[in-house]
């Protein structure tokens, strides 16, 4: 099983408090508190680790990213000569997809290349919106925070809940 990681320990503490308490809101210090405003701060608490672990992992690789308005990170490490993806272009990559903590959980060496219709689904929305960047022939990372990986539950096989993701992929071919 995962490890718990402190987010995992204040998510659990979180849930156990809203779960025990009432419905209405508590009076604290003469001040009216609502049992949400607890699980506003904890989401704020848990994007605000996020960014901090996914800031860390940039400056540990010495990586020089660019930043989409979704929280997408991404660099393109070598420019490919073929033509622009588009929406509804069938595309097709080599890939390693990492954990934010380093372990490699999904390859193309193991799994096959990674082939999908642009703007139709079934992958990563973090993966979708970064290969519309690409080149054919281009090689990129990007980095996924959770809301655009695999959410709150995770992929239920190798990649836990609230979990950031990144990739290192070469798009091959456009169809």
């Amino acid at each position: 099983m995962y490890k718990l990681t402190n987010i995992n320990i204040v998510l659990a503490f979180v849930f156990l408090t809203l779960g025990c308490s009432h419905n209405e809101a508590e009076s604290r210090n003469g001040r009216t508190v609502d049992p949400g405003e607890s699980l506003i701060k904890t989401n704020r608490y848990l994007v605000k680790s996020e960014i901090e672990d996914i800031d860390n992992y940039i400056r540990r690789h010495q990586w020089e990213m660019q930043e989409t308005g979704s929280g997408l990170r991404y660099m393109i490490a070598e420019q490919g000569s073929g033509p622009k993806v588009k929406e509804d272009d069938v595309i097709t990559l080599r890939y390693n997809l990492w954990l934010i903590n380093g372990d490699l959980v999904y390859n193309s060496n193991d799994d096959g290349p990674k082939t999908f219709h642009v703007g139709k689904g079934g992958v990563e929305s973090g993966l979708e919106e970064g290969v519309l960047l690409l080149h054919e022939g281009d090689k990129a990372r990007f980095i996924l925070p959770a809301h655009l990986a695999h959410g709150l539950l995770g992929d239920e096989k190798k990649i836990p809940p609230r979990t950031a993701i990144v990739y290192e992929l070469e798009l091959i071919k456009i169809n």
